[in-house]
């Protein structure tokens, strides 16, 4: 799995709840639903994590890239770990709108700065072009917190990228 996102989601609990938006990977390594050695999250920062989610995927195997490494990696580093994480297995993209800096996506419920710009987010997903890519999301869009609607064009926008690259997945299997 490629997953852009502010936050890891390996946290035991969040809000109480063990099955929450903060807490999906770590249910999913933990059910044997999803290979950490075959899991790349990128664009990771900010106050709402914690140590123990930090914690849990580094020690199953999950490669976290930090906001700080991605900037000094660049872009195109980036996506040859994620190409080489992934390799030629079945792979699901998640995104985050929050891993996208706030700037250009206010609408989502755990804002963080310093994220990923529009134009970095756009190279990534076209950088997994090739990928054998069998599904994906675009999460935690809330219009009600982005009165300029900005978001939501980011987010679909972003999702017709990767529904470009799964297009070519499609058509080159059939």
């Amino acid at each position: 799995m490629v997953h852009i996102d502010a936050h890891t989601d390996c946290c035991d609990e969040e809000m109480n709840s063990k099955y929450s938006h903060g807490t999906p990977f770590r249910r999913a390594v933990e059910e044997g639903l999803l290979d950490p050695k075959r899991t790349i999250q990128i664009g990771i920062r900010g106050a709402a994590n914690s140590d123990e989610c930090w914690e849990f995927g580094v020690k199953h195997g999950i490669r976290i890239i930090y906001i700080e490494e991605f900037t000094k990696l660049g872009v195109d580093k980036v996506i040859e770990e994620a190409r080489s994480i992934v390799g030629n297995d079945p792979t699901y993209i998640s995104f985050d709108v929050d891993g996208i800096d706030p700037a250009f996506t206010p609408g989502t419920g755990t804002p963080e700065i310093g994220g990923l710009t529009t134009i970095e987010a756009q190279a990534i997903i076209r950088g997994l072009r090739g990928i054998n890519l069998i599904g994906a999301d675009v999460v935690e869009v809330s219009p009600p917190f982005d009165s300029s609607g900005n978001t939501a064009l980011v987010a679909a926008t972003i999702m017709y990228e990767i529904l470009c690259i799964m297009a070519e997945v499609v058509k080159n299997n059939s």
